[in-house]
């Protein structure tokens, strides 16, 4: 069962689907989750909800501010920051619901948000556990990878003439694309062809609202992005970490290196072969598998 919800979360409302298990009755384990880099509610997270679904707990999915249907002045900017506070808001409502379980709340994160889940277990004592799906957990040396020494350098200089520009006309600055087909021409966050094509082709099937952009701004923040100073934090969290051995994209030794980093026992790292960050979105048998780990750590680290 799909039950279309709204929420204020610092001035704005967001827009979210819960999936509740069919025939569930009373307050169930209740997990809260957002996408990664422009996404919309629409972009895995159904998929993974469904299977969710299937041990009793159910899921809900939710769009940041200033994407998809919810509200914000500031549309495709992301403030890694401002999405976290959406996520505790996103908790602050789950508890208030009569058919969830306060007591029982987890978040989900892949990509982007990813990061966010284990930063989220980390300072909301509400959450009790936490999936990580190929996680950025370093924005800049993830953005001196994906970019090259040459490209890298193009790219903090297009950050650095937008600060300038932003700061002698007061306006929100430009814009960057998300990825291009042609990531040696146009500059771009994600210079990968195959991430273009992706969306591009989500855009068409499952998330009509997507944007393949965001400010500048948000590249900016990305490079400031980092989990590490909050993993000693995580001490009695069940935290599972899902990566993919062919993720050239958020690149997995810096997860494992994160991994690693989490101070609490209960914690589990799942190593998907022959999967890449982009096969979890394009081909469903790698996004179902997935789900299943998902599905099956939830259903075991919430108590019964």
């Amino acid at each position: 069962m799909e039950i279309k919800v709204q929420f204020p979360s610092d001035g704005n409302t967001l827009v979210g689907t819960l999936f509740r298990p069919d025939g569930a009755v009373g307050r169930l384990p209740t997990v809260v989750a957002a996408g990664g880099w422009c996404y919309t509610k629409e972009i895995v997270l159904p998929h993974i909800a469904r299977i969710v679904n299937e041990q009793g707990v159910q899921f809900l999915g939710f769009d940041y501010a200033g994407f998809g249907e919810s509200s914000g002045d500031r549309r495709q900017h992301l403030d890694p920051w401002s999405q976290i506070s959406d996520y505790k808001n996103a908790l602050t409502y789950a508890e208030s619901r009569d058919d969830a379980d306060p007591d029982q709340l987890g978040v989900f994160g892949i990509s982007y948000s990813g990061g966010h889940a284990l930063i989220l277990a980390a300072t909301d004592p509400r959450v009790k556990s936490a999936v990580s799906v190929v996680p950025v957990v370093d924005g800049y040396n993830n953005m001196r990878r994906v970019h090259g020494e040459t490209r890298f350098r193009d790219f903090e200089n297009a950050i650095l003439a937008d600060r300038r520009e932003r700061a002698k006309t007061g306006g929100g600055g430009n814009r960057i694309e998300f990825a291009t087909q042609t990531p040696n021409e146009v500059l771009s966050v994600w210079p990968f062809a195959r991430v273009n094509e992706v969306f591009t082709q989500l855009k068409l099937t499952e998330a009509p609202l997507h944007e393949h952009w965001s400010t500048l701004e948000s590249a900016e923040l990305l490079l400031d992005y980092s989990v590490f100073p909050f993993l000693g934090r995580i001490l009695d969290k069940k935290v599972l970490m899902i990566v993919a051995e062919a993720d050239n994209i958020t690149a997995w030794d810096l997860e494992i290196e994160a991994f690693n980093k989490i101070s609490s026992p209960f914690k589990r790292l799942e190593i998907l072969p022959s999967v890449s960050h982009m096969s979890l979105y394009s081909e469903k048998t790698d996004t179902n598998i997935a789900a299943k780990h998902t599905r099956d750590w939830y259903a075991t680290s919430f108590k019964k």
